[in-house]
């Protein structure tokens, strides 16, 4: 305060926020005396200059120089300029507890069973604020939709229309200051304008009524037969069309679904146009697709249409095909979507997005959902935002949200990614068309990911067979009770705009029913291959080169130029001018350069750049990821190189020819289930690509299991789709203890059958040179699972020439280089880094023969019986192995030699264990030499040729 008289305000209300508000009461006050505090008004009366005679209008002064000290000619009441600064600064607290705190008072559950009691935050009291304020002109910057000076009473109506309506949203720990404004503006400014049109009124309601009908039919038809009805969530047909319509004038050409059971089959027939009666022949058990395996279930088939939008324009639909196991196929669908991009060369990701449908237990209980959503952001994952609707019917299977949760929403999960998270009533037809509509114009403005939570009911138990009302009667009863929600969208259109009347409204229903029926008098379709079903499609022609009859069992030229060869490896070995690599790179890469000319042998590493070079240079691209892959866990490949005073990456297999196709190495994050879900679905639309995973140790990939046994093994058998996936799995015993040892390969081995996967365990890199380019080059597709090296990758053994890589094959079985089966009484069968334990053991001795499984499925009997018949009878024929006698091949060789030779071969390894291995390296040592020498030194049953 001034002590001369004159009054002066703290410098402070002129800083920040302050200063703007009383810039804005300031400029109010010019337009009109009588809309601003009268305290306000009063100060600037005394303080502004008095009028030039010779203008005609007082100049705007100053305001720094109202409240300096000294400044102003007059006196006014400082405590009343203060209430109002402060009472402004309360009103912008409020403001911002609405934008924060407003969807605890929205109006989202259609069953009016959730607690909306009025948030402390959002009311007047908790600001000092009372029913005299509301009334008070205050500043109206900072809202959107509102003029610079308005009252806190129409501040307050616009706050709940825009975040306590039919729909409230998360979105203020969004970081970024201009994301979080983009969505201010469109939540604070829809209630100015109709968010629907009649013509989107009566087609959301004809969806609503397609979706209703469908399932009243089915559940006529197939009394008690189980399909996951939708009813209580029909919402989510015309939720999703709203999206595909806002997102397909926006850009997007493709769109790769993917979604549980609940609700697929009206999913299938009202949004990706799945004929009808060929729904109905799968119930019939007729189907019209002729699977080349044992098919499944109706409510896990996929399905891919060319739709036309309302405006005339195609958009590609592609619901991946999925197992029970929920959330399992959400990073699948991320890399099928990846793969599209990449093969159009969508770089922006702006053509193609990824709309994953959840229900609300599993997005909050399953981990493989938080693994998803940390994809979102990374360079090799990354699919530039996917839009997640969550069919909350808020209860799983039986339990309840305060059973299947910790927090408030099944949604809290998503937080972690800073984006927007609607919570939407699924019987508002406003509210859900609001968000559909900013959530698709968020992804393709910010390219990143969205959340949509439909609250919901379901109408019957987990499936239709299910009682309910055995633990939730209460629930069921309000479910029973209530009108069905095509019938509370009818009433709410007719009952909010003039222009629908209820003739109208009826017509739009009974046209769907009449359609419908006409579907079903329609005669049966025929009976065509799944995948030629699908050959129109643009995924139908990315895979038709796939699918001419080939089998594992043609032969592939993988051979290569040896100068080009040369070449290549000199290229991928040579650093550009100015990169300063490590000075123990600077020595690897030379002694690889040695090895391109021929003056040192080929190893492990440069036996795989070889195949990913020779691979791109010939136009086949190369994708690899997984925990460390770029420089390898064991630090053998250096793909990636650092240049160790900038930072700067170089990957020289990106650079050797300007035409080549493109390579790319991604250390992924930690994390096996979500990472091999996402490679398996690159696979699955991008089938020139060499995509391989590796794991970190073999043994880690059991934390992906669900996606090994229910995607990798079985597509083809189930869905008749391929995949030529690779998984690389470290495999090996060299004392490194339990988790560090084995891949499981008795794991692999026992889910093979109809020639399903490949399973290999290489010792050579001429072989696995061969075997990574066979993968590519032949004309179908296979995972394949290798179990890779680890002590190999250096022993000086292990080792191949040039001319072994540019003129050889593969060999699915490696005979002794030194001793002839011919020669030996003793013919040893092993795979992998055993062949050269028992070489060291076998020393000089000439009377047994080692021979190596290097494909073990599908199983080369024929190469096998060759051996022995060569052998001759009489020959001792054992199996030997590292693993324990219940792990490893074993379980496996043990039936399928017995098969192959009519008697039993003789078993070496270690004895029936719980763990893999043990922790000792002393009792590892132990167990190695007792292995050995029963394999080379143990009794054997001779076998007699049949």
């Amino acid at each position: 305060m001034s002590t001369t008289g004159r009054t002066s305000l703290p410098w402070g209300l002129l800083s920040g926020d302050n200063a703007a508000w009383v810039d804005a009461q300031y400029r109010a006050w010019l337009a009109d005396p009588g809309a601003v505090d009268p305290a306000w008004a009063r100060l600037f009366e005394q303080h502004v200059p008095p009028a030039d005679p010779r203008a005609g209008m007082a100049p705007a002064p100053d305001l720094r120089s109202i409240f300096a000290p000294g400044g102003g000619q007059g006196g006014c009441d400082p405590s009343a300029v203060m209430e109002a600064a402060e009472r402004q600064a309360k009103v912008m607290l409020l403001v911002n507890a609405f934008r924060v705190r407003g969807h605890t008072e929205a109006n989202i559950d259609p069953l009016g069973r959730r607690d909306t009691r009025p948030h402390p935050e959002l009311t007047l009291e908790y600001y000092g604020l009372g029913p005299e304020d509301l009334d008070v002109p205050v500043s109206g910057r900072g809202i959107f939709g509102v003029p610079p000076v308005t009252t806190l009473r129409h501040i307050i109506t616009r706050m709940r229309k825009a975040y306590c309506g039919g729909f409230g949203v998360e979105f203020m720990n969004i970081g970024d200051p201009r994301r979080k404004a983009w969505l201010q503006e469109r939540f604070e400014t829809v209630q100015d304008r109709r968010v629907m049109s009649k013509a989107q009124c009566l087609k959301a309601l004809r969806q609503m009524a397609d979706a209703q009908h469908f399932e009243a039919m089915l559940h006529r038809r197939f009394p008690g037969t189980k399909r996951f009805s939708l009813e209580g969530a029909e919402t989510l047909i015309p939720l999703l069309d709203d999206l595909i319509e806002a997102l397909v004038p926006r850009g997007i050409e493709m769109i790769v679904l993917g979604m549980a059971h609940r609700g697929r089959l009206n999913v299938l027939a009202n949004i990706v146009d799945k004929p009808v009666p060929d729904i109905l022949a799968e119930f019939e058990d007729r189907p019209t697709q002729r699977f080349s395996g044992s098919g499944d279930v109706k409510y896990h088939l996929g399905y891919t249409h060319e739709h036309t939008t309302s405006s005339g324009q195609q958009v590609v639909l592609s619901l991946t095909f999925n197992p029970s196991h929920l959330e399992a196929v959400d990073p699948v669908v991320e890399g099928r979507c990846r793969a599209v991009q990449d093969r159009r060369g969508d770089t922006e990701h702006a053509r193609s997005l990824p709309i994953l449908i959840h229900g609300d237990a599993a997005f909050a209980g399953q981990g493989l959902v938080a693994e998803t959503l940390n994809l979102s952001g990374l360079r090799g994952y990354r699919t530039g935002g996917t839009i997640h609707v969550i069919v909350n019917n808020q209860i799983g299977f039986t339990t309840a949200p305060s059973d299947a949760r910790s927090t408030d929403y099944c949604t809290d999960v998503a937080r972690m990614l800073q984006v927007p998270i609607f919570h939407v009533n699924g019987e508002d037809p406003d509210a859900v068309a609001t968000v559909a509509a900013i959530a698709a114009e968020w992804r393709q403005t910010f390219r990143s990911d969205c959340v949509i939570d439909m609250y919901c009911y379901r109408k019957y138990g987990h499936n239709e067979g299910d009682e309910p009302s055995f633990t939730q009667p209460l629930l069921y009863d309000l479910i029973r009770n209530r009108p069905t929600p095509l019938e509370v969208y009818a009433e709410t259109i007719a009952r909010r705009y003039d222009d629908i009347d209820e003739s109208e409204i009826a017509a739009v229903i009974e046209d769907s029913r009449q359609r419908l029926e006409e579907i079903l008098n329609q005669p049966a379709p025929p009976v065509v291959d799944s995948y030629q079903g699908n050959a129109e499609t643009s995924l139908g022609r990315v895979w038709s080169a796939y699918r001419q009859g080939a089998t594992v069992h043609d032969p592939v030229d993988t051979t290569v130029d040896r100068e080009r060869l040369v070449e290549l490896l000199q290229k991928a070995n040579t650093l550009p001018d100015g990169f300063h690599a490590h000075r123990k790179i600077q020595r690897l890469l030379a002694q690889r350069r040695e090895m391109a000319r021929g003056e040192r042998p080929v190893d492990w590493a440069v036996g795989e750049q070889a195949a990913y070079a020779t691979l791109v240079a010939e136009g086949h691209p190369v994708r690899l990821s997984g925990q460390d892959s770029g420089r390898g866990t064991f630090s053998h490949r250096h793909a990636v190189l650092t240049d160790v005073k900038t930072g700067e990456e170089y990957v020289p297999l990106c650079h050797l020819d300007p035409g080549q196709a493109r390579f790319q190495v991604y250390d992924s994050m930690l994390s096996e289930a979500g990472v091999l879900g996402f490679e398996f679905g690159y696979t699955l639309d991008y089938p020139e690509t060499l995509v391989l995973w590796e794991a970190q140790f073999g043994d880690f990939a059991n934390g992906a299991q669900i996606i090994i046994d229910n995607f990798i093994m079985a597509t083809e058998q189930k869905w008749d789709r391929c995949s030529g996936l690779v998984m690389l799995l470290p495999h090996g015993y060299e004392g490194q203890g339990p988790e560090h040892s084995s891949a499981r390969l008795e794991r692999f081995l026992q889910l093979c059958a109809e020639e399903n996967i490949v399973v290999a365990n290489c010792t050579t890199p001429a072989n696995f040179f061969h075997l990574l380019r066979r993968q590519v080059l032949w004309r179908l597709r296979k995972p394949l699972i290798h179990l890779s090296p680890k002590s190999l990758l250096r022993h000086p053994r292990c080792t191949s020439t040039l001319d072994e890589l540019a003129s050889g094959r593969f060999r699915r079985v490696l005979e002794d280089p030194d001793v002839p089966p011919e020669q030996a009484s003793r013919l040893i069968f092993c795979s992998g880094k055993v062949f050269y334990d028992l070489q060291d053991a076998r020393g000089e001795r000439r009377d047994v023969s080692i021979a190596r499984l290097e494909q073990l499925y599908p199983f080369p009997a024929d190469r096998v019986q060759e051996l022995v018949r060569r052998a001759g009878a009489g020959t001792e024929i054992v199996w030997c192995q590292e693993e324990p006698r219940n792990m490893g091949a074993w379980p496996m060789m043990d039936e399928w030699m017995t098969d192959a030779l009519g008697e039993r071969p003789t078993y070496a390894g270690r004895p029936p264990a719980a763990s893999p291995a043990t922790g000792s390296p002393r009792k590892h040592r132990q167990e190695q030499a007792a292995l050995l020498e029963a394999a080379l030194e143990g009794p054997a049953r001779p076998i007699a040729l049949r």
